[in-house]
C-alpha cells in the first residue's frame, strides 16, 4: 500500500505539480478503504492474502477515477479562467457519468466472485465490490466539496502543470459549418 501511494502522488505530482491537489486527491480514496477495514473489523474477517488484495485493487481503481476528474477539472479551470465553482460543476457534468458506468461494471465484475465455493474469493469480491462503490461516492461527492473548499484556482503562471502545457487537438468552435444553399446537385444521365 505504501508503494501504492507513493505512486499515485508521484502521478499527481507530474500532472498537478500542486502539494495541496495530492491531499484532495488521495482522501477520497482513503475513505472507502477505512469503511472496507472497519467492516472487516465488525465481522471479524481475518486479514489474508486474499483479503489484503482488496485494499490495493480498490485503491488503483479508485484512483483512476479521481485522476479522470481531476484532469477535466484542470482542463475546466484553464478554460473559464480559474473560476473554481464552474470548472466543478462542468468537471462533474462531464465526467461524472462515465465515473458511475465504470464503477458499475467493476461492482457487477467483482461481485461475481461471491458466487464462488472458496471462502476467500468470496470475501474479495463482495469487498471489493462494495469498496468500488464507496469510492465512486466519494469522488463524485468529497473530491468536488473538497476542491470547492480548499482549492483557490489561482495558478503560478511560471510554472504549468503538465496537463496545461499540451494544446488542444480538438475545438468545438472550429467545426465547419456546411452551407447547403451552396452544394450543387447534378443530374446525370441514367440511361445505361
Amino acid at each position: 500500500m505504501i508503494i501504492a501511494f507513493f505512486v499515485i502522488s508521484l502521478i499527481m505530482v507530474l500532472l498537478f505539480r500542486n502539494f495541496r491537489m495530492i491531499i484532495i486527491s488521495l482522501i477520497p480514496n482513503m475513505i472507502p478503504l477505512l469503511i472496507t477495514a472497519g467492516i472487516m473489523g465488525f465481522f471479524q474477517i481475518p486479514l489474508k492474502p486474499s483479503t489484503a488484495l482488496i485494499f490495493s485493487i480498490a485503491f488503483g481503481i479508485s484512483v483512476d477515477d479521481s485522476i479522470h476528474f481531476l484532469a477535466k477539472y484542470r482542463q475546466e479551470l484553464f478554460q473559464h479562467k480559474f473560476n473554481v465553482p464552474i470548472a466543478v460543476s462542468k468537471s462533474l457534468r462531464e465526467t461524472g457519468a462515465s465515473m458511475i458506468y465504470t464503477s458499475i461494471i467493476l461492482f457487477c465484475g467483482f461481485v461475481i466472485f461471491a458466487a464462488s465455493d472458496f471462502g476467500g474469493t468470496i470475501a474479495l469480491g463482495i469487498l471489493t465490490s462494495m469498496t468500488l462503490m464507496i469510492a465512486m461516492l466519494t469522488n463524485l461527492t468529497v473530491l468536488p466539496s473538497l476542491l470547492l473548499k480548499f482549492d483557490s484556482g489561482k495558478r503560478n503562471t511560471d510554472r504549468h502543470p503538465l496537463i496545461e502545457k499540451y494544446p488542444e487537438f480538438y475545438h468545438e468552435d472550429e467545426d465547419e459549418e456546411i452551407n447547403i444553399e451552396k452544394l450543387e446537385i447534378k443530374k446525370e444521365n441514367l440511361e445505361d
